[in-house]
């Protein structure tokens, strides 16, 4: 597995840009790498992102975006794992619900849709 720093897009949690995204994607993609991209689909109640958001996984393991944090986002880096060795997308519901949230120590209660893609050169 090569390591390639991304260029130009700060590896923080945060929201990114469709034109970063896309390109991002392209330069993976142009190196023969798969990219898997979760997108919050769906959300009810207090959730930490609205639909839309969205966040990169690459092969050599960084990331870019988020689509929440907390919990949410260590379940979603499990599902996007698995979905880049198997190559297959999958949507995803992630419940946040109060008692949950109290122990984890969120300020959520809703819950969310995720859509795991992989992308990859055909």
């Amino acid at each position: 597995m090569s390591r390639h720093r991304l260029k130009s897009v700060p590896l923080i949690m945060g929201t990114i840009a469709q034109n970063d995204l896309y390109r991002l994607i392209g330069e993976a993609n142009a190196r023969g790498e798969r990219v898997v991209v979760a997108t919050v689909a769906h959300t009810r109640g207090s959730t930490p992102q609205r639909r839309g958001a969205k966040m990169l996984f690459f092969a050599n393991g960084e990331t870019a975006g988020t689509v929440g944090g907390g919990c949410v986002e260590a379940e979603v880096w499990a599902e996007a794992r698995e979905a880049m060795h198997k190559g297959e997308p999958g949507l995803h519901h992630f419940a946040l619900t109060a008692d949950e949230a109290s122990e984890e120590g969120m300020v959520c209660g809703g819950t969310m849709d995720i859509f795991i893609d992989v992308w990859e050169n055909s």
